[in-house]
């Protein structure tokens, strides 16, 4: 029997959300997409065809945000819409507001129907903090304490605590590193590249298939399963290191060899690490049976996707391989390990959560 009611994505246009309205629609089910409305969010929609309705919306703006739950009455809303790293180091004021206050905006205006919708809140294993994998030899779970080292790590706990004290039927789904396997030059961005740049090359990370990670949001909407928290990562082979993921991303678009090498972490540092680790995502599998992908699948299918254009990426691989390493971040740089959090407080502003 087909689930009746609708669903209202936040962030519908990006990465997840985007492989989560397509895979609504696919089932049959009334969406209503809302994001801002920007030139990559309108080429996004325009690929819809109709398929669900799209309601431009500046979450910031409570009173929007208010006048749009009561319109749609939703009976799930999947809020994925967020400011990531590096753009939330940059934009400290804009990611707290989408974040933490945007999120609180959704949650009081769906307590406030009469009927009160399932909250599937997107989060992120940064709740967990900086993870040295030479010290930290035990897997993520939804247990795990919380320590956040930046400020989107600390705006993730803060959302959460929202979700978890509302009145609201409530799922929270933590995220590791998500793979957009649909190729496209337009969608690189060079600050994220020097960014991942930056982090320890022996860093554990667990990927999941952007398809995948919409199967599980999607499943999650007409869930039995109330107020529980996922660990959202792909299966074993998902399980890499920092240094295995631009380089296999880079060779199967037809760029093999353009990501210079980076530099490890420091073992005896428990801070200098990025926020990422590998999870136990059994129980998550279980209930929500989304993983689907190896991380060769995912690999494959992105070969597959990029045939047109791998020829043509191929014969510029020695100008990116010298490009990249000349604005690699370490680029005679003293020192050999990475230092992340520098890196980005130089480039993009201090990481650090918010003081009290």
């Amino acid at each position: 029997m087909q689930p009746s009611g609708t669903v209202l994505v936040t962030g519908a246009f990006g990465l997840v959300g985007s492989a989560v309205v397509a895979q609504l629609v696919t089932t049959g089910r009334k969406v209503v997409a809302t994001d801002l409305k920007v030139e990559a969010s309108l080429k996004a929609a325009a690929s819809l065809d109709g398929g669900a309705e799209v309601c431009w919306a500046d979450i910031t703006q409570a009173d929007r945000v208010t006048a749009l739950i009561n319109e749609v009455s939703p009976s799930a809303i999947v809020h994925l819409a967020a400011v990531i790293p590096p753009q939330c180091y940059a934009r400290r004021e804009v990611a707290r507001a989408v974040n933490v206050d945007a999120t609180a905006t959704l949650v009081r205006a769906a307590e406030a129907l009469p009927s009160q919708p399932k909250f599937v809140q997107a989060s992120s294993i940064a709740v967990y903090g900086a993870r040295n994998p030479y010290r930290n030899n035990d897997l993520l779970t939804a247990d795990t304490p919380l320590r956040p080292s930046d400020i989107y790590g600390a705006h993730k706990v803060e959302a959460e605590t929202t979700v978890r004290t509302s009145q609201l039927d409530w799922l929270i789904l933590r995220l590791g590193g998500v793979i957009p396997v649909e190729p496209s030059l337009h969608a690189v961005n060079l600050d994220d590249v020097y960014f991942e740049a930056a982090l320890p090359t022996d860093g554990r990370i667990q990927m999941v298939d952007v398809r995948d990670a919409a199967r599980a949001f999607c499943t999650a909407t007409t869930l039995d399963a109330s107020r529980e928290i996922f660990m959202i990562g792909g299966d074993a082979s998902n399980r890499l290191r920092q240094r295995d993921i631009g380089a296999a991303i880079a060779g199967a678009v037809g760029l093999a060899g353009a990501i210079p090498r980076g530099r490890p972490g420091d073992r005896d540092s428990d801070t200098d690490w990025f926020t990422t680790d590998w999870m136990d995502t059994s129980h998550s599998q279980s209930v929500l049976q989304f993983q689907h992908h190896s991380f060769s699948d995912s690999m494959a299918y992105t070969r597959s996707r990029a045939q047109k254009t791998r020829w043509l990426l191929r014969a510029i691989t020695p100008l990116a391989r010298a490009t990249l390493r000349r604005k690699s971040p370490y680029h005679r740089a003293a020192g050999i390990y990475a230092d992340p959090w520098a890196v980005i407080r130089a480039k993009f502003g201090a990481p650090e959560p918010d003081t009290p």
